[in-house]
């Protein structure tokens, strides 16, 4: 699967946010066809990252939800910076 149709747009919101400062992860909304893995391999690839766990689930609204942990070496908010969210 390509990555940047894995992978729909960030999320920023104050929970997002806190999760990004306190526990080291990105939140995505991604395709809701997408496994982990490729939701795990399309973030690797796009932000030269490791990522470490990623949990997912559907929105009420039907969109799916991915929280991608990052390794300890990387800093979610560096990601955050580069892309513009922060």
């Amino acid at each position: 699967m390509d990555p940047f149709k894995v992978i729909k747009y960030p999320l920023v919101t104050e929970k997002a946010i806190r999760l990004m400062e306190r526990e080291n992860k990105l939140t995505f909304i991604v395709d809701r066809n997408a496994s982990k893995k490729d939701i795990k391999e399309a973030v690797e690839k796009i932000f030269n990252v490791k990522v470490e766990k990623v949990n997912t689930l559907i929105t009420s609204k039907g969109r799916k939800k991915a929280y991608v942990k990052l390794s300890k070496e990387y800093k979610a908010m560096d990601v955050a910076t580069k892309l513009g969210v922060m």
